[in-house]
């Protein structure tokens, strides 16, 4: 799934996502690679934090397959570092592709060294003090923002944010992204050589068929012409 995804974005998926009908699950905006140029793509292991490092060993132990992405529910908070340089070199021995956490890591330096991919909100330097109840589900879901995601979905990520899809649909995701990847290869080529994204769009003829139908809309106009930009 990573090979497929390393010529594609996130936005790409995001737009396969709506014009296949998928649910648009996004992370919430600011998670970002500690490594610019990051990109993650596999299967979701998810976990919940509740203040102890013990329930990504134990995910390791228990759940994990290669290539899988460690997805921390640390609650998006603030005020604690959830993950740092020793649980992200186990993930990689574990045979994992990265981590995503929805919430904050530490130990920058020694990630930057290590080379994982490692996803979060960003840096902080203390680590949890508190050592709360653990959950029934603390192997089973992971909330990131409103989703709750497991291991029947697959997660993408990169400089542009993280994205989950049903792992059933991921296969055709893909497909429509790679489409439109393509489509949109060609019209960037086609602007480059001189013919305005304008002319490419027919959006001349777009406004005259607006204007006899306010309901006809751009996204329903490059779909009739075989065009790609909003998605």
């Amino acid at each position: 799934m990573l090979k497929r995804f390393a010529e594609l974005s996130t936005p790409l998926i995001a737009d396969a996502c709506v014009r296949l009908g998928e649910p648009l699950r996004a992370a919430p905006a600011g998670i970002l690679p500690v490594l610019p140029g990051r990109r993650l793509a596999g299967r979701v292991l998810p976990v919940r934090h509740y203040g102890s490092v013990d329930v990504f060993l134990e995910a390791f132990a228990t759940h994990a397959a290669v290539g899988d992405v460690l997805v921390i529910d640390n609650e998006g908070r603030r005020d604690e570092a959830c993950v740092g340089d020793l649980a992200v070199l186990e993930a990689g021995a574990a045979g994992l592709a990265g981590v995503v956490v929805w919430g904050l890591h530490r130990d920058t330096p020694d990630l930057v060294e290590i080379g994982l991919p490692v996803f979060s909100y960003g840096a902080h330097a203390p680590g949890p003090v508190r050592l709360d109840p653990r959950g029934p589900e603390a192997l089973s879901t992971a909330r990131f923002g409103e989703h709750v995601v497991s291991a029947a979905d697959v997660v993408f990520a990169d400089d542009d944010g993280v994205l989950f899809v049903t792992a059933d649909r991921a296969d055709a995701v893909l497909d429509t992204a790679e489409g439109i990847f393509r489509t949109e290869r060609n019209q960037a080529r086609r602007i480059r050589a001189g013919e305005t994204l304008r002319d490419q769009t027919r959006f001349d003829e777009y406004l005259e068929l607006r204007a006899r139908d306010p309901e006809y809309t751009f996204r329903r106009h490059l779909r009739r012409i075989g065009g790609a930009i909003e998605e």
